[in-house]
This record gives C-alpha cells, sequence and structure tokens, in this order.
C-alpha cells in the first residue's frame, strides 16, 4: 500500500521529475521521508494540503516555478548528503590503512560478487541448452546483478569516471546558484 505522501509527491513528478528517484528508491523510510518534504514544499508555496496542493501547483504557472526551485534545492541536499556519505566511507577506508588494519569486509564483498559472477556465466555457458529459458533470463539478470556490484566497487575504490566529476561540479555550480547568499 502506497501512503499518502508519496502518492501526492508522485501526482506532483511531472512538474520536478528528478524527485523520481527519491521517491520510487528501494529505501521506503527514505521514499516517505522525501515525499512529506516535496508534499511540504507544495502545501508551503500554495497554503492548500494535500492533493490540493499538487493540483493547485499544478494548474498555476508561477506556483510551479516556485513548487520546482525549492524542490530542486531538496533534490541538491538529497544529493549532496549521499556523496558526503560516501566521501565519509572512503575516510573509515583510508583510516583503516593508515591504522595497518586490513578492510577484509570490502575483500570478502568483492570475492563474492566475483564468484557468484563467474558461477552463473558458468552455468549459462556449459548449462544453457539444459535449463528452462526462464532459468536463463534469471541467471542473466543476476549476472548483471553482480556485474553492477562489482562496477560499484571499482567506483568506490578508484573513484567515478571524469564524466561523474564533472556531474558532480555542475551540480555544484547549480547549488551555488540556488542557495541564496548568507547575509552577516
Amino acid at each position: 500500500m502506497v501512503n499518502v505522501p508519496i502518492q501526492i509527491a508522485l501526482a506532483l513528478a511531472p512538474v520536478v521529475p528528478e524527485i523520481l528517484r527519491w521517491i520510487t528508491g528501494d529505501d521506503k523510510s527514505k521514499a516517505a521521508e522525501v515525499a512529506e518534504q516535496v508534499v511540504g514544499v507544495a502545501e508551503r508555496v500554495t497554503g492548500k494540503f494535500g492533493m490540493e496542493a499538487a493540483e493547485a501547483v499544478r494548474a498555476d504557472p508561477k506556483l510551479m516555478i516556485q513548487f520546482r526551485t525549492r524542490v530542486l534545492e531538496i533534490d541538491a541536499e538529497l544529493d549532496m548528503a549521499y556523496l558526503a556519505d560516501r566521501q565519509d566511507a572512503r575516510k573509515r577506508d583510508v583510516a583503516l590503512a593508515q591504522a595497518g588494519h586490513d578492510n577484509r569486509r570490502k575483500d570478502v564483498m568483492i570475492v563474492g560478487a566475483v564468484v557468484g559472477l563467474l558461477a552463473c556465466l558458468w552455468v549459462l555457458v556449459f548449462f544453457r541448452n539444459q535449463i528452462p529459458g526462464e532459468v536463463v533470463g534469471i541467471l542473466s539478470t543476476i549476472s548483471g546483478l553482480f556485474g553492477a556490484c562489482l562496477r560499484d566497487a571499482f567506483q568506490f575504490e578508484f573513484g567515478s569516471s571524469r564524466g561523474s566529476a564533472s556531474k558532480s561540479q555542475d551540480l555544484q555550480v547549480v547549488i551555488d546558484r540556488l542557495t541564496p547568499p548568507r547575509t552577516p
């Protein structure tokens, strides 16, 4: 059952499609939290509540612009929190290495992903004709998941691509433009 703030946020998604990744993700508590923030913005901008606020935003271009601007600020904050969380994990790994400790968890995760990927590929190569097509599809999907785990591990260990670095710089420019100057 979808909760009410998520339903309202989904009704507002055509105005700010960027919120979809936050409210449709696997983390249900984060989805509900973001949906409540989005609905709160709509209610503050319009002075109305619930679905009436969503309808008012969609109906009035001026309200739509105000709403979009404020929600994009929330989106930028969420991106920054995500990046900070990843950065803290990297700092932890550096601190462990400097203290002379191995990160066995990382090694087990990577070895597990490699073994899982190789096992799936081995079954697909050597038993493809003996297993049903549905199983081939499932194993292919699982192989993709293991491959994505390895990609993420490499990105974490060695940094993201230049394109991601460029996106981070572009995001910072947008944040700087949206953030009002602080008065002393």
